[in-house]
């Protein structure tokens, strides 16, 4: 299924990638179905069997070099050769003429010739990151997720235990709300996943008892930001007596979203629990085993080393018979 088409992406990026329509205007909406770009590569050759139609295709120097010094009959049969295919659209670079054969055929096939002022590779650097953006893995989740030091926290838990009003006390500590309830998630390159409120209920909180509030108005501007990364899942859970609970931290839990593996906390609530202030720890802690610091770690480090040295006194100790 497309995810976008040629006329929106010149909507969104006419200005960005300093577009203009040459030919094909009545192919603008065509699909666009994968997010790669690339230059047509050995098909111009006659090299047809790896060609990548579904790609957006860009005719650099190079390649218009290239059909320039081909004869007119042979420059010809070349591009009747590529627009043969189901192209989604052309682009030429550095604001380059286009081969008459190459706007003519756009005509005929219906398969839009845009170009831009820009360089090839500043080219790709601008219209790859939107591609990549618009054909990022989409989900959504049930929960709240809040900037902690900096650290993205995702509160997740069952209906009605808490999560809102944990993230509330967070904001009122200085912390930023970035969604309740609805949380829109994102899949960026190199396994980020990004989250945001949704457009209707953003920077809302639905407080039980209390209502709807707007924490932007409530808290200020600082209070709020419109998406962060998620680094660490936070599961607020029942308190049960006879719950496995992690005590020494060496065993770290981890949860999959969308693919990406994510460190996850389980606390368990009780009455009179702090919940604010192991959530900052939750943060804190976050940030200093980023930096290479595990204190698990190295307190499990130091136990075994005072055990051995023990051992080693013991045994030096049964040999002294003086």
């Amino acid at each position: 299924m497309a995810k976008t088409t040629v006329r929106e992406l010149v909507e969104a990026k006419a200005v960005a990638l300093e577009l203009e329509v040459l030919s094909g205007e009545q192919g603008l909406g065509r699909a666009i179905m994968v997010p790669e770009v690339s230059s047509p590569g050995l098909v111009l050759a006659g090299f047809t069997k790896r060609f990548q139609s579904k790609r957006l295709h860009v005719f650099g120097e190079t390649e218009v070099a290239y059909l320039r010094s081909l004869k007119p009959n042979k420059r010809r049969k070349v591009l009747e050769t590529f627009m043969s295919y189901d192209l989604p659209c052309v682009f030429l670079t550095k604001g380059m003429r286009a081969p008459r054969e190459l706007t003519r055929l756009s005509k005929e096939r219906g398969v839009p010739v845009l170009r831009s002022r820009l360089k090839t590779a500043e080219f790709y650097r601008r219209v790859t990151p939107y591609l990549h953006e618009v054909f990022a893995p989409e989900s959504t989740i049930h929960g709240s997720l809040a900037d902690v030091y900096g650290v993205g926290l995702l509160f997740v838990g069952r209906s009605g235990i808490g999560k809102s009003e944990c993230v509330l006390d967070l904001v009122e500590r200085g912390h930023r709300l970035v969604a309740d309830d609805v949380v829109l998630l994102t899949k960026r390159a190199w396994g980020v996943l990004m989250a945001r409120g949704s457009d209707v209920a953003h920077h809302y909180m639905e407080i039980r008892g209390v209502g709807l509030i707007d924490v932007r108005a409530l808290f200020g501007i600082r209070a709020v930001r419109q998406q962060k990364r998620i680094e660490v899942v936070v599961e607020l859970a029942d308190w049960e007596s006879e719950q496995d609970v992690e005590r020494t931290g060496l065993d770290r839990k981890t949860t999959t979203i969308l693919g990406v593996e994510l460190p996850k906390v389980v606390v368990p609530l009780n009455p009179g629990k702090n919940l604010t202030v192991i959530c900052e720890v939750v943060a804190m802690n976050h940030l200093l085993r980023y930096s290479g610091v595990n204190p698990a770690m190295q307190f499990n480090e130091r136990l075994m080393q005072r055990m051995a040295q023990q051992v080693e006194l013991r045994e030096y100790l049964s040999e002294d018979y003086e």
